[in-house]
C-alpha cells in the first residue's frame, strides 16, 4: 500500500514569541503559532475578515535560528508536514490542535518591519542575501526614480 504524504505551505504573523525547550535527547525545539488571515464575501455581500491560528514545531538547526531571530508579529512563511492531535485540556474538554513540524522556514519583510530581513532557513542554507550565520550584511537602498523619468511614452517600444 503506497504511504501518504502531507505538506503545507503557510504564510502569517507570529502571534507570540517563540519558545524554547530541549528534548530529552538534547535536541533543541521551538514552538510558536501564527495567524494566517483571509477575506472572504459573506451573504450579505460584505467582506468578512477570519483568521486561523497554526502552532509550528520547529527542530535542531532551525529552532535555534528561529529562537534567535522571530518574534512576535513577524511575519513568515513556514514549510512543513501537517499533524493533526487530540487532546484533553486541563477543564476537560477534548480539543484539536492542527500543528505544523517545520521543515524550513522563511522570514518575510523588511529589516525595519517584525518580519526581520528575508533570511530563509532551509536545513541550513541561507536565501536572500539579507542575512549570514556569521553576521548582517547592510542592506543597499533603493535609489528613488523621479517622476520626470516617465513623462515621455513616446520611446515605449509597444
Amino acid at each position: 500500500m503506497a504511504r501518504g504524504y502531507s505538506r503545507v505551505i503557510l504564510v502569517g504573523n507570529l502571534g507570540r514569541d517563540p519558545e524554547m525547550r530541549y528534548l530529552p535527547s538534547g535536541d533543541p525545539v521551538v514552538n510558536f503559532t501564527i495567524a494566517v488571515g483571509r477575506r472572504r464575501r459573506g451573504t450579505d455581500g460584505n467582506w468578512i475578515d477570519e483568521t486561523d491560528w497554526f502552532r509550528i514545531n520547529c527542530f535542531r538547526r532551525n529552532a535555534e535560528i528561529a529562537d534567535q531571530y522571530l518574534k512576535k508579529g513577524s511575519q513568515v512563511l513556514v514549510e512543513g508536514q501537517l499533524q493533526i492531535r487530540q487532546y484533553t485540556g486541563n477543564d476537560g474538554v477534548e480539543r484539536t490542535s492542527v500543528e505544523v513540524n517545520c521543515d524550513n522556514f522563511t522570514m518575510l519583510g523588511s529589516r525595519d518591519d517584525a518580519g526581520g530581513g528575508g533570511f530563509s532557513q532551509a536545513g541550513g542554507g541561507q536565501r536572500g542575501g539579507q542575512r549570514t550565520e556569521g553576521g548582517d550584511q547592510q542592506a543597499q537602498p533603493r535609489k528613488e526614480q523621479k517622476d520626470e523619468d516617465f513623462d515621455d511614452f513616446d520611446d515605449v517600444p509597444f
